[in-house]
């Protein structure tokens, strides 16, 4: 009996060890053949261009998920020619060219944690927030946020691979 409950114990110990936590606004049916833009992810973490990786990995998702036809923000740099570093600007930079270019939904979000976590193993941490406006109101239909850990020898990017599945499975696009 003892052997079972240290066997049952130890399944749910595994279990959660890569953990996972989400919360989710769940809105409406979005049309995929609608205009669609992926405007920036905020990059709130401390590790450099975790926002830009994390867009990279999204728009791969929201195509295979239909958004085939979905546009990118388009990157502008400063007047200077170096790249725009922050992050709020290049954010609100971005919404204003979408909003002249009668976009019907964006996508955006924020990353809040990219990171290994320190220690013998070295797992993966990862945090983020994503949300879909109606680009004429300004009103969210859709938001989630979540966090996962992965196993010592994941990387980052396959931990948010996870994340953003997991995420985008509340998201309904027809």
């Amino acid at each position: 009996m003892h052997i079972k409950f240290a066997v049952q114990a130890l399944f749910l110990l595994i279990l959660t060890s890569a953990c996972s936590v989400s919360q989710v606004q769940e809105g409406a049916t979005l049309p995929k053949n609608a205009r669609w833009i992926m405007l920036p992810v905020v990059n709130l973490a401390e590790a450099p261009q975790a926002g830009i990786r994390t867009e990279a990995i999204l728009s791969t998702h929201l195509r295979a998920m239909g958004l085939s036809n979905i546009d990118i923000y388009p990157y502008q740099p400063l007047k200077s020619g170096l790249p725009d570093l922050n992050e709020q600007h290049r954010y609100q930079r971005a919404l204003k060219l979408a909003q002249k270019s009668n976009y019907q939904y964006a996508i955006t979000g924020s990353v809040e944690e990219w990171r290994y976590k320190s220690g013998l193993d070295g797992e993966p941490a990862v945090g983020l927030s994503l949300k879909v406006f109606d680009m004429k109101t300004g009103k969210v239909l859709w938001s989630v946020s979540g966090s996962r850990t992965g196993w010592g020898y994941e990387s980052v990017t396959g931990t948010v691979n996870k994340l953003l599945a997991q995420l985008l499975g509340s998201l309904t696009i027809e």
